[in-house]
């Protein structure tokens, strides 16, 4: 048995800000080949509506016309009903809700507040539950809002226990800014941990200042096994200033091998992807493994 869980969110996270839309034959490409270097969760789209996230506009062709083998889990974001519809037509076996520690970050984001969007939730996990579909539930700003600026941690614990108690199978904290520190996530950690097992949490880093491997180091130690990274590094924030990205699979995986633990993840297949999408979007990859390896 692996002892740790990369979620590979690339396809989905990573790609959904691109201002130039990628072509669904490349990110099907894109996702084939993750299938295929020992990954076992890859979240492939978001079924929202293409008015708010055009590049997510193909997400039914795109699910209908990659490979799916069986060892590996498909995800896709669903923020509302109709995006859960759209999921079970597709035969998603796993979703995502998304929701935030941050009030201002709730509204701008999905026009709701906090306890809002957790209303707008039920309905999706009634249907899921309905379907034997796994839902995730991912908490952004955990740290640090673009607006609201510190987070207490208290909130971040309180969010993340309504949504499992709503019947998310696993909480992923997302540092949306990447302010965050080791200290910061030794604080959050221990806040949701008090309330939730550690084996039910995911750490979801964005590398804005650098930080995401001593985070999720950090994390490690305090017995997150669940981490959340993107292929090349791709991704971001639109609503976070300089947000750069999410962490980049090949520079997790790379330390992760250093510290002995397994993952099932073969780092040369994920370099080669890495370089695959990169010049698929005319640029190098923001990861330091995949230029090193070249």
């Amino acid at each position: 048995m692996n002892d740790i869980t990369l979620y590979e969110v690339g396809p989905r996270d990573g790609l959904q800000n691109e201002t130039t839309i990628v072509a669904t034959a490349i990110k099907a490409e894109l996702i084939n080949k993750l299938s295929e270097t020992g990954l076992k969760k890859i979240e492939a789209t978001s079924f929202v509506s293409p008015k708010w996230v055009p590049q997510m506009a193909d997400n039914k062709e795109l699910m209908a016309s990659i490979k799916r083998p069986s060892a590996v889990t498909f995800s896709a974001l669903t923020p509302n009903l109709k995006g859960m519809e759209a999921a079970v037509e597709a035969g998603l076996q796993e979703v995502a809700i998304f929701g935030a520690a941050s009030q201002t970050f709730s509204r701008k984001n999905i026009n709701c507040s906090i306890e809002e969007s957790l209303d707008k939730f039920k309905p999706v996990l009634e249907l899921a539950k309905a379907h034997n579909i796994a839902v995730r539930g991912y908490v952004s700003c955990v740290s640090h809002c673009p607006y609201e600026g510190k987070i207490n941690p208290a909130i971040v614990a309180t969010v993340s226990e309504q949504m499992l108690a709503m019947g998310c199978y696993s909480i992923s904290l997302g540092d949306t800014t990447g302010e965050a520190t080791p200290k910061d996530i030794i604080n959050m950690l221990s806040a949701v941990s008090a309330l939730i097992p550690m084996e039910q949490l995911a750490l979801h880093c964005h590398d804005t200042y650098g930080q995401g491997l001593a985070n999720i180091l950090t994390a490690l130690d305090m017995g997150i096994r669940t981490i959340d990274s993107a292929v090349a590094g791709l991704g971001g924030c639109p609503y976070a200033k300089g947000a750069s990205g999410n962490v980049a699979t090949e520079d997790v995986l790379y330390m992760l091998n250093g510290l002995g633990l397994k993952t099932g993840v073969d780092l040369q297949k994920i370099i080669d992807t890495s370089w695959f999408i990169s010049k698929a979007l005319g640029r190098n990859p923001n990861s330091k493994v995949a230029i090193a390896k070249k």
